[in-house]
């Protein structure tokens, strides 16, 4: 856990001066192959559930920009700032059907597909645009380490868990781009410049 927080304060550092209109770092774990060519870390294969019942892979994300986060819906700190940011990324590009959004629930017990669908409509959000997941506790938490982000159980907090604030940026090559205070308005204004030099940046 100490490990996985120092891999996320470090990647935030770099992230944070990524700023203008600079080519986006890729961010995460890399190595070099035989030939010489960097391979990027990458966001596996997943399968989760939204709250429409729909089954939401990598396939559902193939080819498109996605932002990412993690949440419970009986939240009482956090949550309800990220998701105020979130819906303003959702109002951005509601046309645009190359960006797309992912909350992954980390309370897979109490957060039913029901449950979600409930959360969905009190925001007024679209499901093809934004995605509300939930699915197996080790996978959602499972792919949260993926998305180099900690999630834990922590009695002395409020709600019981603990999580981080990110919104993650993803390109369509499933790699990551940048982290982002969810609960500050303007990382999120960064976020969605940043979104828009993605929509510009030829595939590698």
């Amino acid at each position: 856990m100490r490990k996985l927080l120092f891999i996320n304060g470090l990647i935030w550092l770099i992230a944070s001066c990524a700023s203008g209109s600079k080519p986006l770092p890729v961010l995460g774990f890399r190595q070099t192959n035989a030939a010489g060519d960097t391979i990027y870390h990458t966001i596996p294969d997943f399968s989760f559930v939204d709250q429409d019942s729909n089954i939401v892979t990598q396939s559902t994300v193939a080819g498109k920009i996605y932002v990412t986060d993690f949440f419970f819906t009986s939240c009482p700190t956090i949550c309800p700032k990220m998701k105020a940011q979130m819906i303003r990324i959702h109002d951005e590009f509601l046309g645009n059907d190359s960006i797309v959004l992912l909350s992954h629930s980390i309370d897979s017990y109490y957060d039913s597909v029901s449950v979600l669908k409930d959360y969905a409509e009190k925001l007024g959000i679209q499901t093809a645009k934004w995605h509300l997941l939930t699915g197996d506790k080790d996978k959602i938490w499972g792919i949260a380490s993926e998305y180099l982000v900690s999630v834990a159980n922590d009695d002395q907090e409020p709600g019981g868990y603990i999580h981080g604030g990110h919104f993650i940026l993803i390109d369509p090559q499933r790699r990551i781009r940048g982290y982002y205070d969810g609960t500050n308005g303007a990382e999120v204004t960064r976020l969605m410049k940043d979104i828009r030099i993605l929509l510009h940046e030829q595939p590698s």
